[in-house]
């Protein structure tokens, strides 16, 4: 706490003098507002009075259409403005709730005076506009307050590093304009603020973490130099919200430059995207654009396909096992790995000499080429020419082919028979055009004769712009059969034995030829079928943001690279929360995937209490390194029931208990999608405000929620409920990470249910580290 009374009299005269300064600028600023609004309200009123209308004469016509566009650019700089203002309006109302946060006294190398800065989430300055009396957390001179214990300190500015000293660092809490509570610290932020923090119950909506964030935290947001950042941070770490913090502060610090359109957020699920919406809104930025992979691909292949979400595949992973006749496993497995991509990568250079499939082009049932006509011209390129390349020139050898046809096809008696057809307005377009050649060419220019070319055109023309613009498209070449023959090949290759090799090919080519891609064929595809049209490559994305990148192959990494190739990555994840098949032999967070890489490891957890952290890392290898925070509570529940009656009164047991906690989210977390459907069903007799949360659901409310695990990535809930964390349920590699991610979504309490015997993750845990109840019967009063 601070040395004397005097120092918290002065913090708290400041604080009320910033609230009355702040009250200032929030009037003034709404007489701005008001009279801006009502000038737009005037401008819009006004609108047409203020422009003469002529278009007799084409100068009148010039004139007019610059005085539209005058008033108009006068309209759209008033309403700009106006926007503008609402946001700095924003800001205002926010530091008037809570003007700053932390600060710290510099006193700079060779300079005799101590200057105090005081950090919050936006600059203000004084009525002079000359001195800060907020600065920015962004701002290079508030980065010491993260970095940095009282003493020698530095930070980095455009002309170099600025030395000196750190005199004190202080903290505050602040609530409605008032301060309640102020403390000195040292390095890290301090355990009482984060005590306070942590110890709230949960939100519908992340919430930002300027106020707290930590060294290791903030070297993440600030980096700047790194193609490719890899965060590896354990559950509860962070990571998300530093990385959105570090949205922020790129926004900030590359204002001039960098706009939120231009930076992208691949995210685990839509109920993600709801869940962390509000964190840069509430920094006052605007948010980026946030999808999921699936959404992407979805985006790109579903009008020609069926594709399996990741959801059902993991399903499907429940319901295989190793051991079966043929395994899909194993194709997933690999399917992902950097074996089959150098498979692909060889069969489309084999395709340069031969293989490549293409489609007859026909018209009303005529051939224009042959398949067998467009392999022969495309093979009679040079070797050396790409293939994209070939494809664009026979591309432009087939639409000069079309025109030659269509000089042919005007006097063809089809045509005459569906010019009869034409509505008012094609003939109004065609009589306008002849009557304008008309008068240009006065003599020799045959009136009917013009329009009846015309209108044969118009109806030739019209019939061929869909078969132009597949050609343009490279549609002729038949890909998915192309893809296909990479089936035909014998020899298994490397990664895989030959009898997986077979079932697996087999297995694909009865996919594709229904037109269904399965989720580990659906990126493979989407990248060979580029690798051969191209790639459209998004140039003005300069950062995409990858949240549980443990989760994504090989494949879907290197694709990524290729359509936004200006980008700079910020990866995130925790290869302890893998919930694919695919990532256990191959996960991106421990390989150096691209050059210029950068790690972070984030080993502290903050979410849960110290209880919950020490028996949820007892599940994994090397748990022992996980730091939890200092936040006590209650130690984790396991009970082992006989039967699934027994369970089900026990989970009602357990959900009473939270709701007399007051807890305003509590997740029943299951294994699979149908179990969640089952339980929800139960639940939603007894309780209101039961939320069943599937890959559809974009956002959830207050109450309790019934969830499997692979959809709870990256959220958390005040008491989690795990339910038939059962020896039959948790039982390989893959249920290890699914087990520990559904046990870390638990803030304050976690209980296990276990039907038939416990899961032998929580057997190898010591008991010291939990409360164990085996229950035979329904006991009531």
């Amino acid at each position: 706490m601070p040395k004397s009374n005097q120092d918290w009299q002065e913090e708290y005269n400041r604080v009320k003098d910033v609230g009355q300064y702040i009250d200032k600028k929030i009037q003034r600023l709404k007489t701005y507002m008001q009279l801006i609004k009502e000038r737009v309200i005037d401008i819009r009123k006004t609108f047409w009075d203020d422009v003469t209308v002529n278009l007799t004469e084409m100068d009148d016509a010039i004139e007019t259409q610059a005085s539209l566009k005058q008033q108009a650019e006068f309209l759209s700089e008033r309403e700009r403005s106006h926007g503008q203002l609402a946001s700095e309006m924003n800001k205002l109302l926010d530091l008037k709730e809570k003007p700053y946060f932390g600060r710290i006294d510099f006193i700079e190398a060779n300079q005799d005076t101590k200057e105090k800065i005081y950090i919050g989430t936006s600059s203000l300055m004084d009525e002079n506009d000359e001195d800060f009396l907020i600065y920015d957390w962004r701002a290079p001179i508030s980065s010491m307050y993260y970095d940095y214990a009282p003493g020698p300190a530095a930070y980095r500015t455009i002309d170099g590093e600025i030395e000196g000293e750190i005199a004190l660092k202080r903290q505050y809490v602040i609530k409605q304009g008032e301060l309640t509570g102020m403390f000195d610290t040292g390095l890290t932020i301090g355990d009482q603020l984060l005590q306070s923090v942590l110890g709230k119950f949960s939100s519908s909506k992340m919430g930002n973490i300027v106020a707290t964030i930590q060294r290791e935290q903030n070297k993440i947001i600030r980096n700047e130099k790194s193609k490719m950042l890899v965060v590896q941070g354990v559950a509860g770490s962070g990571k998300t919200s530093a990385a959105l913090q570090r949205v922020a502060y790129l926004l900030y610090r590359y204002r001039e430059t960098l706009t939120a359109d231009q930076m992208i957020l691949f995210s685990p699920n839509p109920l993600f995207n709801s869940y962390v919406s509000r964190v840069l809104p509430d920094l006052g930025e605007e948010n980026i654009k946030q999808m999921t992979f699936y959404h992407y691909v979805e985006q790109q292949l579903g009008s020609r396909f069926t594709i399996e979400s990741p959801f059902e595949q993991i399903e499907v992973v429940f319901s295989e096992s190793e051991s079966d006749s043929w395994s899909r496993l194993s194709g997933m497995r690999y399917k992902s790995s950097e074996y089959f991509l150098n498979r692909v990568d060889a069969y489309l250079a084999d395709l340069m000499k031969e293989g490549l499939q293409f489609r007859n082009i026909r018209f009303r049932d005529q051939f224009i080429f042959t398949k067998e006509q467009l392999a022969e011209t495309f093979y009679q390129f040079p070797e050396h020419v790409s293939i994209q390349l070939r494809l664009e020139k026979l591309a432009e050898l087939i639409l000069k082919r079309l025109n030659q046809l269509e000089r042919k096809w005007i006097k063809a008696d089809w045509v005459e028979d569906e010019v009869e057809l034409l509505d008012k307005a094609d003939l109004q377009e065609i009589f306008t055009k002849v009557e304008n050649e008309v008068q240009e060419n006065r003599e020799g220019y045959h009136e009917a004769d013009a329009e009846s070319y015309y209108l044969k055109q118009k109806v030739v023309r019209r019939r061929l712009a869909p078969l132009r613009r597949k050609i343009k498209q490279l549609a002729f070449v038949n890909t998915k059969r192309t893809y296909m023959k990479l089936f035909d090949q014998v020899e298994p290759g490397e990664g895989i034995t030959e009898k997986e090799w077979l079932e697996l090919a087999k297995f694909t080519q009865e996919n594709l030829q229904s037109n269904n891609l399965t989720w580990e064929d659906a990126t493979p595809f989407l990248y060979f079928e580029k690798m051969i049209v191209g790639f459209e490559e998004n140039r003005a994305i300069k950062h995409i943001i990858i949240d549980e990148a443990q989760d994504y192959s090989t494949f879907q990494l290197r694709y990524l690279t290729y359509i936004y190739p200006n980008s700079r990555m910020t990866l995130l994840g925790d290869v302890n929360q893998t919930i694919y098949y695919h990532s256990l032999t191959n996960n991106i967070l421990t390989e150096d995937a691209i050059e210029n890489t950068e790690r972070v490891t984030l080993m502290r957890s903050y979410r849960s209490t110290r209880p919950i952290v020490e028996f949820t890392r007892s599940f994994i290898e090397d748990g022992d390194k996980i730091e939890p925070f200092n936040r006590e509570g209650s130690k984790p529940t396991v009970y082992e029931l006989d039967n699934q009656t027994i369970a089900e009164y026990k989970l009602y047991d357990c959900i009473d208990n939270y709701l007399n906690r007051k807890y305003p989210h509590i997740a029943v977390i299951t294994k699979t999608m149908d179990e969640a459907r089952e339980l929800a069903q139960l639940l939603k007799k007894s309780y209101d405000q039961v939320q069943l949360i599937d890959q559809e659901t974009h956002t959830f409310k207050t109450g309790i929620h019934v969830i499997p695990v692979y959809l709870a990535k990256g959220i958390e809930f005040d008491g989690v409920i795990v339910y038939d964390a059962s020896t039959n349920q948790y039982l390989n590699e893959l249920e290890r990470y699914l087990l520990y991610t559904a046990c870390t979504r638990a803030m304050h309490d976690l209980t296990l249910i276990a039907i038939g015997g416990i899961s032998r993750f929580i057997t190898e845990v010591p008991t010291s580290l939990y409360s164990f109840y085996r229950v035979h019967e329904i006991i009531t009063e």
